[in-house]
């Protein structure tokens, strides 16, 4: 048997044939006859580069319906595809292709040349670009390129995709994620959410993260409906679009913007079904807000790089405003004591741990990190403190180390403080996550500068930029005369949470 994911996919597209796949505001349109021949097209193009099965093919390009076909096409040949963050810089980016050593980087045509040069630098063989119109080298070379019409026959250990993911020691850690894992839960959410041909996806989030790549485009391939292709969320677009569509996934950013638009009414919304929230936690006034407002509940849901999709607030019954829900068909959970490591009680909070097919096989070239995670009877630790309600409901209260979750993204905060400890005048850093209405938690930097120092807000903030990518810098910087510590000498970021908790409010 064929494990390839591709090969389910193909099915599908083959069966809706001429229906449409992605189509874009700006009049591009793939049916899923097009998307088939393109991504052989492409296929073709990567064989001739010299991409082979097992071959990461690292990508940072912005949103476009081809770097799905891209994405396809590295599945049909087993190559693991490799999406990178739009925001990362080329430090970052060198990081990301030393550790992962891909057979080809993709980049935008306006960074080609210092994309070629750390592709040197790092040993990367081959450097493409791909452009949002259809355009770069690589749709160049897929247009003269002989289509590679056959699926590459994969295992079930075999490797679709390798997602970077944060933590809070350590570098950036590669998820490997199999083509098991990622059609196990593009299935199991088909069946969940109720996807048909019909729906019409309105996609507005980025395609380097699980929620828009796995989520939304995993789920319309295997259902064979269709996504309108936004390149950002734009609320009067998504009011434009809502009369045509059916569903929209987002973030809570998305939400709170949408409740406070006069637009959002049960006429506004009444061809679509179905709302989705996640990647970071959606407040329950947000919720209670919104389903006022439209008449339709949110439904909250509970994932990671690591497991894809886990729980989810049931598509028929109450979708509890505040929690994740249950376990998705297939998918087991614990709620385990930190310190004896048995099952607390209903009520009580401890570690949440994940198992299921859609739990990946473990961390790239880290064998130590993905034991002390990926336990033997195949549970994952999430890192996440969770509460099971007295009706089965998990509620999410928060990290147990001290990662921060951003507007969906991971920002490790260490990596943030050692750029600020370097500025002259400053004594020493700590960054922190604060409760924020848009991002769910905004990154803030709270200083110590060094005896006669002028350093400010604004120069530590511009010496960030450029540094880091957006979305990890500070959103406020505080001083303060000491950080708080304990016994052992360790910074309370905890104390410093509790200090500035109001600072977003």
């Amino acid at each position: 048997m064929n494990h390839n994911l591709f090969a389910t996919f193909a099915e599908r597209m083959r069966e809706r044939d001429d229906a449409d796949f992605i189509t874009t505001r700006e009049g591009q349109r793939y049916t899923y006859a097009d998307a088939l021949a393109a991504s052989a097209r492409l296929a073709g193009a990567l064989t001739g580069i010299g991409v082979q099965k097992g071959d990461r093919v690292a990508v940072q390009v912005d949103k476009s319906p081809e770097a799905i076909l891209l994405y396809l096409a590295c599945l049909r040949i087993g190559a693991v595809y490799l999406p990178l963050n739009t925001g990362y810089t080329g430090e970052e980016i060198r990081y990301f292709l030393s550790d992962a050593e891909p057979a080809l980087f993709v980049c935008r045509a306006a960074v080609l040349d210092e994309a070629r040069r750390i592709a040197t630098e790092t040993g990367c063989p081959a450097v493409e670009t791909l452009g949002t119109a259809a355009d770069g080298s690589l749709m160049e070379k897929a247009a003269a390129a002989t289509p590679r019409e056959d699926i590459v026959p994969l295992g079930v250990r075999d490797l679709a995709a390798i997602l970077y993911t944060s933590g809070t020691t350590g570098r950036s850690k590669g998820a490997m994620l199999t083509h098991r894992n990622l059609g196990s839960n593009a299935e199991t959410l088909r069946q969940a959410w109720h996807f048909t041909p019909e729906d019409r996806l309105i996609h507005a989030l980025p395609i380097f993260h699980t929620h828009g790549l796995f989520v939304a485009c995993n789920v319309t391939l295997m259902t064979g409906s269709s996504m309108l292709f936004l390149p950002k969320f734009d609320a009067d677009v998504i009011f434009e679009e809502m009369p045509r569509g059916s569903v929209l996934m987002g973030v809570p950013t998305f939400y709170t913007r949408l409740v406070a638009d006069d637009r959002l009414t049960p006429e506004m919304t009444a061809n679509m079904r179905l709302f989705v929230s996640g990647s970071a936690p959606l407040t329950a006034e947000t919720h209670r807000e919104f389903e006022q407002k439209t008449g339709h509940a949110i439904l909250e849901r509970y994932g990671m790089t690591e497991t894809n999709m886990n729980l989810s607030n049931p598509y028929d019954g109450e979708r509890r405003a505040g929690t994740v829900g249950m376990p998705l068909p297939g998918v087991e959970f614990r709620v385990m004591d930190r310190e004896t490591r048995g099952p607390v009680a209903r009520g009580e909070i401890g570690m949440l741990e994940i198992r299921g097919p859609n739990v990946f096989i473990g961390y790239w070239r880290m064998p130590e990190k993905t034991r002390e995670e990926l336990l033997e009877d195949g549970f994952f630790i999430t890192g996440d403190l969770a509460m099971v309600d007295d009706q089965g409901y998990v509620h999410i209260v928060g990290r147990d180390k001290d990662l921060v979750i951003s507007g969906g993204y991971n920002v490790y905060p260490k990596e943030v403080e050692q750029l600020i400890d370097e500025l002259e005048g400053v004594y020493e850093s700590a960054v922190i996550g604060l409760p924020h209405p848009d991002f769910g938690e905004g990154v803030t930097a709270v200083v110590v500068r060094q005896a006669g120092s002028r350093i400010d807000e604004a120069g530590v903030l511009a010496h960030l930029n450029g540094r880091l990518a957006k979305y990890k810098q500070p959103k406020r910087v505080f001083f303060a005369d000491t950080l708080p510590r304990n016994t052992m000498g360790k910074v309370q970021k905890n104390e410093l949470r509790k200090q500035f908790q109001d600072t977003y409010r």
